[in-house]
């Protein structure tokens, strides 16, 4: 199942159309949707090693692009997105960055962007308590760059080997990452 799903992800990302693709979830990511860029952008980078830096810059540009919609829509429009915040069921953690905010402001954007932390919230929060906007720009690329850079490097180090690595092991990733999700679901259900 895992490995059929690996080959169509490569394929996908060796399409001409997958740069755009990459950028648009990027930003999106980064202003409402829940699926992080990375999950595009490693199979990017081990489909075309020559450009993963290129790639790399690709996915920061749209996610810095992404936390500034997501910034302005704090800014001007959250009442708009404070439904989907609780749909989402992320209430607690978006009062818990507004406490952040509070005490750490810069640093909070730059490790958000970095962490696996759904960056999406610090954007809508900084916008909502009306962060500078050039210190959040500058956290924002300084965090999310750094996070991509690194991904790409990372991926870049495996080159090929890692490409077949991954094939020969994607069932065990696969059925592991779904055994640690399910899990983590019910962990989360009974605390």
């Amino acid at each position: 199942m895992f490995k059929r799903l690996y080959q169509r992800v490569l394929t996908a990302a060796e399409h001409p159309k997958a740069n755009r693709l990459l950028v648009l979830l990027s930003f999106a990511e980064s202003s409402f949707f829940p699926i992080p860029p990375d999950v595009l952008l490693a199979p990017m980078c081990l489909a075309k090693p020559a450009k993963v830096w290129y790639l790399a810059m690709l996915t920061t540009v749209g996610s810095v692009a992404g936390g500034v919609f997501g910034y302005f829509i704090g800014l001007f429009a959250f009442e708009l997105v404070q439904p989907l915040i609780e749909l989402m069921h992320y209430e607690a953690k978006f009062d818990l960055v507004k406490v952040w905010f509070a005490d750490w402001g810069f640093w909070a954007i730059l490790i958000a962007g970095f962490s696996p932390i759904p960056y999406k919230l610090f954007t809508i929060a900084a916008g909502l308590l009306a962060m500078a906007f050039l210190p959040f720009v500058l956290a924002s690329l300084i965090g999310r760059g750094a996070r991509f850079y690194l991904l790409a490097f990372l991926v870049s180090l495996g080159g090929e080997g890692l490409r077949h690595k991954i094939n020969d092991y994607i069932e065990t990733i696969g059925w592991t990452v779904t055994g640690l999700l399910i899990i983590g679901l019910i962990s989360y259900k009974l605390l």
